[in-house]
């Protein structure tokens, strides 16, 4: 084994012997449990050399593994070459979980590590429950990378800026007393909220200090009586001090927020899987703790009429860089002009021409052939695959404008298909279309509505391991909760104004995926003497492509929906291109 990451692990285990400890479990996460930590705390991209955004690696002194899910199994497979960690395939039934794992592993006595800054109190607190049986203690030990990452980059120092009313449609102040009285419904005096994009939905600020997603790094607390920003003051201008103090916030430096914490009294409301285990213990014995989903993540994830507007402009400047795209894109392939990485900076070439655009939402997919079945595959510019005129090619793309947050997967036939491809192709657009015509109840959460995104290619004996659904953040996470469609349960309902993705998908491996998505907004269907029912608004416009669509695999209803779409893709776009744009628009829209 070669890999330089080896050398790495070495270091670590250093650490571990010096500490008594027999194993030490790396997240992902930050201090804020984000999904996309700042460089600071990419630790576990670090030591494994893995760069996927989601992955968990445990160290023992003579074995290494990681954990990841199915959207990372080649990747991980690729990245891992040469080490000597191994890949555990989450979420199959073959896989142990990382407590069963480590009790094998080790013996009564031995110390597991975490560094409780950067772990989930609920998951810590399911280590412990599970290990301490076994004879097997979990130490919340100091941070090793402090000392083993040399040149460890600095914490993101980044300035905040405000978010105008014009486009949050709702003051802080306004957003802080909603939480207080939904506080106080649920028996506790306070909120504790680690989160970063909460934070910066409730403060109305944004900030560059994570890529990809608008936050500035920080913490809160919520009271009727106070509510403190916790962040370094280099990070605010006059104007935003004053800003701060008009919405009734008091300023307290970011490194505060433990010494606070251990003044709490009474009741405070947390969510043990959004705050640091190292925060929990912070809080005083004697504080009750109602730890439940934090109202606050609630609040951010149904968006207001003036938020859902903005949506609907940002999706129709989005729809026009894409149509530029994808013109650019059926012009190029021919000419031997495109490659898997070029792809993603002609969308933010075109993109960056709209008005309100702040950047990518993430890093684009572009995946040719059989990279295509990669789910989260990232080209880069020494290695990458250029776009030859045959096959499927899939592209997974989003952008952050100043009023709304994009979120697109299209997959195009850039040549000649073979039936396969087309039977798949098919499947996928059946799936998306079965979900962005659901009608359902109020109080109807997202597992049980999955099916309907599954139900075509199961009868097929296929299925896609990854999630149908997500939240999408308001100039914000275009990952973001509480609710989600997957067929995992999740207890939070799918409320009226919330943004999900819709994105049901193929895999052949080694050879093309498919995937097709959508977002949708949730709006009110009728009222019945049965009470409530909702349905989906897609509010994506680019066209789907046809071509590869097997028509008689398709119910009449099921045309009918894709040709509606197509009318109102046409329709809402047209307007802002030029001709010769709106001709291709045209066609790319016409009935089936």
């Amino acid at each position: 084994m070669n890999n330089p990451n080896n050398n790495k692990i070495a270091l670590l285990r250093q650490f571990m012997k010096e500490h008594n400890l027999q194993a030490f479990i790396i997240p992902t996460t930050d201090p804020h449990l984000s999904e996309y930590p700042a460089a600071h705390w990419e630790s576990r991209m670090w030591i494994s050399g893995f760069t996927g955004s989601a992955g968990i690696v445990v160290i023992t002194m003579d074995k290494a593994g990681l954990w990841t899910d199915s959207r990372y199994f080649l990747q991980a497979e690729s990245e891992l070459a040469g080490s000597e960690i191994k890949l555990f395939k989450a979420r199959l039934p073959e896989t142990p979980l990382i407590p069963d794992w480590l009790t094998d592993e080790l013996s009564n006595g031995d110390n597991v590590g975490i560094d409780g800054k950067v772990y989930a109190a609920k998951e810590a607190q399911d280590l412990i429950r599970i290990l301490t049986p076994k004879g097997i203690s979990v130490i919340n030990s100091t941070d090793p990378f402090d000392s083993i990452w040399a040149e460890r980059p600095d914490i993101p120092k980044g300035k905040a800026f405000i978010h105008p009313e014009k486009y949050t449609g709702e003051s802080a102040k306004e957003k802080i007393v909603r939480i207080a009285d939904s506080i106080e419904k649920t028996g506790a005096d306070s909120l504790l909220v680690s989160t970063l994009d909460t934070i910066a939905w409730i403060f109305n600020l944004r900030g560059n200090d994570v890529i990809y997603n608008p936050v500035v790094v920080s913490y809160a607390y919520v009271s009727r009586t106070e509510t403190i920003l916790f962040i370094d003051s280099y990070k605010l201008d006059d104007t935003i001090q004053t800003y701060l103090k008009e919405q009734g916030v008091t300023v307290k430096p970011y490194d505060e927020i433990y010494s606070f914490a251990q003044t709490l009294k009474g009741s405070v409301c947390i969510d043990s899987n959004k705050i640091s285990y190292s925060l929990y213990n912070a809080i005083p014995k004697h504080c009750r703790i109602v730890d439940m989903l934090s109202p606050a993540d609630l609040m951010k994830s149904i968006k207001n009429d003036v938020e859902t507007e903005g949506f609907g402009r940002a999706m129709v400047r989005d729809g026009v860089a894409l149509v530029h795209f994808f013109r650019w894109l059926e012009a190029a392939v021919p000419k031997g002009m495109v490659t898997e990485y070029n792809i993603g900076k002609k969308l933010v070439e075109y993109r960056s021409k709209q008005e309100n655009f702040a950047g990518e939402s993430f890093c684009t997919i572009a995946g040719y052939a059989a990279n295509g079945a990669l789910n989260h595959y990232h080209p880069t510019a020494d290695n990458c695959l250029s776009v030859k005129a045959v096959g499927l090619l899939l592209i997974d793309s989003g952008a952050q404008y100043l009023d709304g947050t994009t979120d697109i997967t299209r997959t195009v036939a850039v040549g000649a298909v073979s039936d396969d491809m087309k039977r798949d192709y098919t499947l996928v657009l059946k799936g998306h279309i079965g979900l962005a015509s659901a009608v359902f109840p109020q109080g109807t959460r997202g597992s049980q509505i999955d099916i309907l995104a599954r139900q075509a290619m199961w009868k097929e004996g296929i299925n896609f391991l990854h999630g149908t659904g997500h939240g999408i953040g308001h100039y914000l996470s275009v990952h973001e909760g509480p609710h989600s469609i997957r067929p995992e349960i999740n207890p939070v309902n799918i409320y009226i104004g919330m943004i999900t993705s819709n994105e049901p998908g193929i895999y052949r491996d080694n050879k093309y995926g498919v995937r097709t998505e959508n977002l949708m907004r949730t709006q009110l269907y009728k009222k019945t003497e049965f009470g409530d029912f909702y349905s989906f608004e897609t509010i994506t416009l680019c066209p789907i492509d046809t071509t590869p669509i097997i028509k008689e695999m398709l119910t009449d209803d099921e045309v009918t929906w894709l040709n509606n779409y197509h009318t109102e893709v046409y329709n809402k776009l047209s307007p802002y291109l030029e001709d010769a744009e709106t001709e291709w628009l045209k066609a790319k829209t016409q009935p089936i």
